[in-house]
């Protein structure tokens, strides 16, 4: 038996624990090291067109009401303002009475001539089941028969003072349509299919057939006037 002194036993002893600790402590990193960071995974939390949904891969958050409105995109719709009406708690509210196109018919009175000028009253009857109202001046054109316009758009008489008449229904109002007899005035003619009548402050137009001639469409003297109108069908 050899004989192995106390102090060469303990350095084996310390020399085997250190290395079993060294191959636990390798053991333990192959485990738990990583030499690439996290990924992230990609996606948009909130599309800026809302046109598209979010996939599953995608986080979204819910933005605080001060960024939503930063984050609106722009040219987004807004939401249209609330027309106003009459409430039965006493409200100030008021509630137009202007008659609309689709509540009247038109129609064209006959010619009244005077020294050398044409005059035709454009009259506009009450159709609806309600009280309404027209102010001012009308507009019109006359048309050919495929529709396009004859001359410019008529001027408006100076001098007229617009008034509000109120049209129960069945009740008509008028405004004067007048120009230059042509033969007198010696300008270019054309003879409409129909005149266009649109009431006053709307954009849809009647329209009635034109038997009334040659009307004037440029040239001398070819300026076509209308009036503001006035109660009744004619003068």
């Amino acid at each position: 038996m050899v004989y192995t002194p106390r102090s060469a036993r303990r350095g084996v002893l310390f020399a085997g624990s250190v290395a079993v600790l060294g191959l636990l402590t390798a053991c333990g990193n192959g485990q738990t090291v990583h030499s690439d960071p996290p990924m992230k995974s990609s996606g948009t939390a909130a599309p800026a067109t809302g046109d598209s949904t979010p996939g599953p891969s995608d986080t979204a958050t819910t933005p605080s009401p001060a960024s939503s409105a930063s984050s609106a995109p722009t040219g987004a719709p807004t939401a249209a303002p609330t027309r106003a009406t009459a409430t039965s708690g006493g409200g100030t509210t008021a509630v137009s009475t202007r008659c609309h196109t689709s509540e009247l018919r038109a129609s064209v009175g006959r010619n009244d001539p005077g020294a050398g000028q044409e005059n035709f009253p454009l009259v506009l009857t009450n159709t609806s089941g309600r009280t309404c109202t027209v102010r001012g001046f009308p507009g019109a054109a006359f048309v050919n028969a495929s529709g396009d316009q004859l001359g410019p758009n008529p001027g408006r008489e100076s001098g007229g003072t617009s008034k509000t008449v109120t049209l129960k229904p069945g009740q008509s109002a008028w405004a004067g349509l007048t120009f230059s007899n042509p033969g007198v005035s010696g300008a270019r003619t054309a003879k409409p299919a129909a005149l266009l009548i649109t009431p006053p402050d709307e954009r849809d137009h009647l329209k009635v057939t034109w038997t009334g001639g040659e009307v004037p469409v440029s040239g001398n003297s070819s300026s076509v006037f209308l009036t503001v109108f006035s109660p009744g069908t004619a003068p």
